[in-house]
């Protein structure tokens, strides 16, 4: 798959961005069939994708930068209005193919803390880290339907050359020695295991 580089439409960006929810039976029942297994899914996305690319699975960094977060990150993560954080953004692949786009938001002060090395993993996964710790802890998953024109899934489509329409995300805060971080995870439309029906 050639990879064409987009600009970003940054009028997405403010004011934008998804609406998420906590999980429920009722939400579950609007998500596509064969994808809801992995939205609600507690275990290890990394893993579950290792074990289902025939084609081999790799991680694509993005950007990884300290900038403001989304409005919505900064409230989950109780982030006071126009601080800034650690932000990183990696297309996970399956073969050549990206199929989710993986955002993580570390506050300011969880990222000077023993958790620094999550700001320098390169093109590890973060999941393996998360789910190999011990102590790891996970909050509740949300779930959002995410509109095309909403500024996650401009992100998520950046440097693919693909139609945007509306996909699915989850999103858990994820605690290491009682620090959190907030994960959400973006099934693009060309996810090979869902959007089905």
């Amino acid at each position: 798959m050639t990879m064409i580089k987009k600009p970003l439409r940054r009028r997405c960006w403010q004011g934008n961005d998804a609406v998420w929810h906590d999980v429920s039976p009722g939400l579950v029942r609007k998500t596509p069939d064969s994808l809801s297994s992995w939205l609600v899914s507690t275990d290890s996305l990394t893993q579950r994708l290792i074990e289902h690319c025939r084609a081999g699975f790799s991680v694509r960094v993005l950007r990884q930068s300290v900038e403001r977060p989304l409005a919505s990150e900064a409230e989950m993560l109780g982030i006071p209005g126009g601080r800034f954080a650690f932000v990183r953004q990696v297309h996970l692949l399956c073969g050549d193919r990206p199929v989710v786009y993986a955002r993580t938001v570390i506050p300011i002060e969880t990222a000077h803390t023993r958790l620094k090395g999550l700001t320098r993993l390169g093109t590890r996964p973060l999941g393996a880290v998360l789910f190999s710790n011990p102590g790891m802890r996970r909050g509740k998953i949300q779930l959002a339907q995410i509109a095309s024109n909403q500024g996650l899934n401009v992100l998520a489509h950046q440097n693919i050359d693909s139609e945007m329409c509306p996909i699915w995300g989850r999103r858990s805060l994820f605690y290491l020695y009682n620090q959190p971080l907030l994960v959400s995870e973006i099934f693009l439309s060309d996810f090979p295991f869902g959007y089905s029906n």
